[in-house]
């Protein structure tokens, strides 16, 4: 079975920080991410997908946490095909053409910025996350391939944001991609009957690790702000609907991670303990012996 980590998906989000999780003491910097690697054994990084960070930034996040603890880190902007402003790429790249030239240079650097968590063993996955616009095809496959080869040697997850991807008929075909990119796919709960609507497949792409990321289930999935797309809060039944899908997954894969991403307040937090609570065994009692009436005389 595979050691089950249960975490969400950033902990500097503003709506987090306002919502008084982080208790007196704990709120600079360093304190927070000290703070939570107490209390979760795994965390998304969403920074790197709007700028490229600092080797420097890495290192510290490795020297604040524990051993066993994991960073999956999402992928820069332009390493998935979505829209990136100059202002997010480096100053000495913005005027560069937006050619394999420029997915390298950014790749290169994406990847020495990395290099501490890897090298001191912090480093869950690689999460590229590509864009809705990114529909099944040979050209979107080649977009995928060129993409893995540049991260051949780094763990590496993809997560499909058109439905395409993982419709009945589509899905074997993606599953066998992703396995021969030695990819591990990434599965989601969103809300459902959507034309945006992701179904929960839990296919297993690598043997290494699996990941499921808990984006909420808010109506407005795919058309709405980000608080609008990702205000849920998560109740039992709910999380109980994914203990065969978990259970699943964790016998066929070393390591599992489930991620919450329903960032508003503290809703992850929460939610991530709930269903730590749901996949802990409830202790075996012994047995009360029952009095025995003995008659007397």
């Amino acid at each position: 079975m595979a050691e089950i980590m249960v975490g969400t998906c950033g902990w500097t989000d503003r709506a987090l920080l306002a919502s008084g999780w982080y208790p007196p003491g704990h709120r600079d910097t360093e304190g927070r991410l000290r703070y939570y690697a107490q209390r979760f054994p795994v965390v998304e990084v969403d920074s790197p997908y709007y700028a490229l960070p600092g080797p420097g930034t890495t290192r510290q996040w490795a020297e604040r946490t524990p051993d066993g603890f994991r960073f999956d880190v999402k992928a820069f902007s332009l390493l998935t095909g979505h829209p990136t402003r100059p202002s997010a790429l480096p100053a000495d790249l913005r005027d560069r053409p937006r050619d394999a030239g420029l997915l390298h240079e950014v790749w290169t650097r994406y990847a020495e910025a990395l290099a501490p968590l890897r090298d001191a063993g912090r480093l869950g996955t690689l999460l590229f996350q590509y864009p809705p616009t990114l529909t099944p095809g040979p050209e979107a496959e080649a977009f995928l391939r060129a993409g893995r080869e540049r991260a051949r040697d780094w763990p590496f997850a993809v997560e499909f944001r058109h439905p395409a991807w993982w419709s009945p008929d589509r899905a074997p075909s993606t599953a066998a991609l992703l396995t021969d990119l030695d990819a591990t796919a990434v599965a989601v709960d969103t809300a459902q009957n959507l034309p945006t609507s992701l179904p929960p497949a839990t296919p297993v792409t690598t043997p290494r690790l699996s990941v499921v990321r808990f984006h909420g289930r808010s109506p407005h999935w795919g058309t709405g702000t980000k608080e609008d797309r990702f205000r849920h809060t998560y109740t039992a039944p709910e999380l109980t609907e994914w203990l065969p899908r978990i259970r699943a997954l964790a016998s066929r894969t070393d390591e599992l991670h489930l991620l919450f991403n329903n960032c508003c307040a503290d809703a992850a937090v929460q939610a991530a303990d709930l269903m730590r609570s749901l996949l802990t065994p409830i202790p075996h009692q012994p047995a009360t012996p029952v009095p025995t009436d003995h008659p007397s005389g």
